[in-house]
This record gives structure tokens, sequence and C-alpha cells, in this order.
């Protein structure tokens, strides 16, 4: 239970026990109060535990994958990078991708035992090949300090509107293909040197409480003329 909805409840219990119990004493106030904080705390840990039940259900469905509390988060750098709390004692090696409820969330840059960095797709310093789902218009996105990305096409006069789905790309090699990333929230198709598009990502980057971690498989063969494959690595 959220904060400001704590806040309504114990407003609420004020109204409706203070007729039915004139005169509390301090003490009995008290209690009253600590009764509440126990019932605030029960309803988040059903909600906590609904969240990560549906984790655990979505990990059984991806094969070998590796579920994450997300433990560290810094308010200067909140859309760059996050702290997760499994590492290398748990099988978490660098480069391996994260996801979250709804897509992509960015990749395991460095691992502890018991701890492992993720950078964010919204990272600047990341960038990743992508295509429009619907027509398959190909492209890249780099990230943005705002929470979202900028899709910038390979071709000037790209099929694309505002609702398309956007996935990964065949020409990421540090993604598989067909992730989901977001959708277009809107365009710039005059933008030189090459027409841009804003994603909204699908999965909310800004309220991550867990994340799942999959195995990372490098490519050996990327099916695209070199002049094109993306190398989605950050920049130093």
């Amino acid at each position: 239970m959220r904060q400001s909805q704590g806040a309504v409840i114990y407003e609420i219990y004020q109204v409706v026990t203070s007729p039915l119990q004139p005169g509390l004493t301090q003490a009995e106030r008290l209690e009253n109060a600590y009764i509440l904080e126990l019932q605030q705390r029960v309803i988040e840990l059903e909600n906590q535990n609904q969240s990560l039940r549906d984790n655990i259900n979505y990990a059984d469905s991806q094969g070998k994958v590796t579920i994450a509390a997300v433990i560290g988060r810094s308010a200067d750098n909140w859309w760059q990078e996050i702290t997760v709390n499994k590492g290398s004692l748990t099988g978490v090696t660098e480069g391996d991708m994260a996801t979250g409820p709804g897509g992509l969330v960015g990749r395991v840059v460095s691992v502890s035992p018991n701890t492992s960095q993720i950078l964010l797709i919204t990272d600047p310093t990341s960038q990743m090949g992508v295509k429009v789902s619907r027509s398959r218009a190909l492209g890249v996105v780099r990230g943005n300090v705002d929470g979202r990305v900028v899709m910038q096409f390979f071709e000037t006069t790209p099929d694309v509107k505002p609702g398309d789905v956007i996935v990964s790309s065949s020409y990421s090699r540090l993604f598989p293909q067909g992730v989901p990333v977001g959708r277009i929230e809107s365009m710039d198709l005059k933008k030189s040197p090459a027409p841009e598009a804003v994603i909204q990502l699908s999965s909310p980057l800004n309220i991550l409480e867990w994340v799942t971690l999959h195995p990372f498989e490098a490519k050996t063969d990327v099916n695209a003329p070199p002049a094109e494959i993306v190398d989605d690595a950050p920049t130093p």
C-alpha cells in the first residue's frame, strides 16, 4: 500500500473510531496506530508477494533465467543504472539481458559475487538495433535521460506511425531479436541526418522492483551487411 493511500486509511480510521471510543488514552491511541501500521505492512507484503509470483511465472515460461530484486538506484542517475541482488554466485555474468514487466530493461555491465549493475536502455551511452514490428522498418535506439529512448531510422522515408510496436532486431549484437522495447510516441520524419521517433518504453523503468536476467548468448552470425550491423555496446 502506497504512503498516500496509507494516509487516507489512517484518517478514515481516526474518524470511525473516535466516536466509538471517546477519551482514548495516549497509550491506547499509540496501540491503535501500531495496529494500523501492521495492517499496512501486511498489505504491502501481499503486493510484493504478488509481484514476485508474477515474475516467477514469467521466469518459468522463459527457461533458465534468474529473478533479481532492485536494491540500489541513485537519484543522480535514475535513468542510467540499477543494482540488483544477484551476482556471480547465482550464475549472473556480464552481458546478461535484463527484462521487466512489459519488455527490455537493459543488460548487466558488472558483477560481484552477490550483486550486479545493470545499464538501462535509457542511459545516453546505450544503443541497440531495433525494428518496427508492423512494417519491419529498421533503425537504432539510443538512451535519453528523460526515461524514453529515441529511434533513428536507416531509411529516409520509413513506414511508421504513432503506436507502432518496437522490438529488438537481428542487427543488435547484444540482445536477441524480438524482445519488446516500446511503442512509437511521436515522430520527426524530417529530422536530419535521419528520421527519428520518440519511443515510450514498455517496461516501467521508473518503478522497477524486480527484473529477470537472461543468460548472454554471443552472436556469431548477424544477418546484415557489415555497414548496417549495430554495435550496441556503450561508448566509454
